[in-house]
């Protein structure tokens, strides 16, 4: 499978790097917004081809398959046009920038004869597909609460910036779905159940932020005292509370912040059912907390030799080999490619259009349900 990559900041190198680790991929090219970024990720990175433009990736027959890492308000336009010149899909969360967007896509999925994805990674590591395993097969009882957070600390100054803290590039909200829908998107796919109405309190610290002259990328650090800068209005959400309703009665509860100190990148749920309950900390991602009420809790460590069918299916380590972050991409990217060579058939484990689909709706109810201050159906 020939792939090209659009997009040459974090996510586009991420993406490349995990690609590289693959066999039976090839990675053809990529493409930035400019020749120039394109010619510089191309070099850093050991590609053959710097596209000059989307148009001329697209019109590379070589190519079958897209990943698109650009920023969001590009993912809808990018997506319809790679479908209609006949690539195969795997797109960066989120789909699109509304619901009208992300529907249109669902339906140009469904009408086309290509493999589409959204790329909510978080699913692949190991002993979250082992927690999946469990909780579908009835380990965990009928699942009655959920809780936990996703705490960051890369724009916890008003000096951090990045495109994601504008409304016009990010969207309306930033904590919430840049890394909040990661969360929903893992207790939903553990779980088997739909979130059905929603409460959200959300807040912007820095309602002013110092934007440099010349674009940061991603968890690129503090600006330096040098760097000349400009103040400029920021109107998304640094942090916020939600509260969920899921379609079997669950109640679920989720703190999400990029501004909390010392949380790098720190996932956190547990899930307690009528039979036991698990969590995990993706700061400790090898690691998964097992809950009973009759008997000691268990800590289970990530070993494909003690793990279920599923986990071991994406697993590449034994035992006391730690599999992470970087880890969970090319799981994703995995499950993504051995579904096309597979034909298509069965469900997919990566997230579909259609679960990329309801999560901007989810985003959206939480944004009315902010405006509010009411419960909000999904």
């Amino acid at each position: 499978m020939k792939v090209a990559i659009t997009g040459t900041g974090f996510m586009g190198f991420v993406h490349t790097e995990a690609l590289k680790r693959m066999s039976g991929i090839e990675i053809v090219g990529i493409q930035g917004s400019t020749p120039e970024k394109s010619r510089q990720a191309a070099d850093r990175l050991g590609l053959g081809k710097a596209y000059d433009s989307w148009e001329s990736l697209l019109a590379d027959d070589e190519v079958e398959s897209v990943h698109i890492t650009t920023p969001n308000r590009l993912h809808f336009p990018q997506t319809v046009s790679a479908l209609e010149a006949g690539k195969h899909v795997l797109c960066e969360k989120p789909l699109a920038m509304t619901t009208d967007e992300s529907a249109e896509l669902v339906r140009l999925a469904k009408a086309s004869d290509r493999v589409t994805g959204v790329n909510y990674n978080i699913r692949f590591y190991p002993v979250n597909l082992e927690a999946k395993e469990r909780a579908r097969s009835g380990n965990l009882g009928e699942v009655h609460s959920v809780f936990g957070s996703y705490q960051q600390d890369w724009l916890l100054y008003d000096t951090d910036y990045n495109w994601r803290v504008l409304a016009e590039e990010q969207g309306e909200l930033r904590s919430v779905a840049d890394i909040g829908t990661h969360w929903v998107d893992l207790v939903k796919n553990i779980t088997g159940q739909k979130v059905v109405s929603i409460f959200a309190n959300l807040r912007t610290l820095h309602p002013v932020r110092k934007r440099p002259q010349g674009e940061v990328e991603t968890f690129s650090g503090k600006l330096g005292a040098e760097v000349s800068t400009e103040p400029v209005d920021i109107t998304t959400d640094d942090f916020g509370c939600l509260l969920m309703r899921f379609d079997n009665g669950c109640c679920g509860t989720m703190f999400v912040s990029q501004v909390t100190p010392g949380k790098k990148n720190a996932l956190r749920y547990e899930i307690a059912g009528s039979k036991g309950a698990v969590e995990f900390n993706s700061e400790m991602p090898n690691r998964l907390w097992l809950g009973y009420r009759d008997k000691a809790n268990e800590i289970l460590m990530k070993d494909p030799s003690l793990s279920g069918e599923l986990a071991r299916r994406f697993t590449d380590y034994p035992g006391g080999h730690s599999e992470g972050f970087q880890d969970s991409f090319k799981m994703c990217f995995r499950a993504f490619y051995e579904y096309i060579d597979s034909g298509g058939t069965g469900m997919p484990e990566f997230a579909t259009f259609e679960e990329g689909h309801q999560e901007i709706a989810l985003c959206e109810a939480v944004a009315e349900s902010a405006r509010t201050q009411r419960w909000v159906d999904v």
